[in-house]
C-alpha cells in the first residue's frame, strides 16, 4: 500500500529520505488518477523496502503541490537524494513507471 504524504511530513518522508521516493500527485476528482492508484500500489509492494511510494492529494497538500509546479494531475514526480530527478504526466502503463524506478536504484 502506498504512504500517504502531505504537507506537514514531506520534507521527511521525500526530501530528507535515504533512499529514493516516488510520489503520485493526484485528487479525488480526477477520473485518471483514480486508475492510476492500484498501479501506485502495486508498484509500492513490489519496491517494498527499496523505494518509498506515496501519494499527495493536491486539495490537502496545497503547498506542496505548488512548490512543485504541479499543474495537472495525476503527475507522478521521482525523487533521488532529495532532489526531483524525473516526472511523468499523465496515466501511463505500470511498466513506464517500473523502468523510472528501475533507473532510481
Amino acid at each position: 500500500m502506498a504512504l500517504e504524504f502531505d504537507d506537514s511530513n514531506f520534507e521527511a518522508e521525500v526530501v530528507n529520505s535515504e533512499t529514493p521516493v516516488v510520489v503520485d500527485f493526484s485528487a479525488t476528482w480526477c477520473g485518471p488518477c483514480q486508475q492510476l492508484a492500484p498501479i501506485i500500489d502495486e508498484l509500492a509492494g513490489e519496491y517494498e523496502g527499496r523505494v518509498k511510494i506515496g501519494k499527495v492529494d493536491i486539495d490537502k497538500a496545497q503547498s506542496t503541490a505548488a512548490t512543485y509546479g504541479i499543474m495537472s494531475v495525476p503527475a507522478v514526480l521521482y525523487f533521488k537524494g532529495g532532489e526531483k530527478v524525473d516526472q511523468h504526466i499523465g496515466l501511463n502503463p505500470k511498466s513506464v513507471y517500473k523502468e523510472k524506478i528501475e533507473s532510481l536504484l
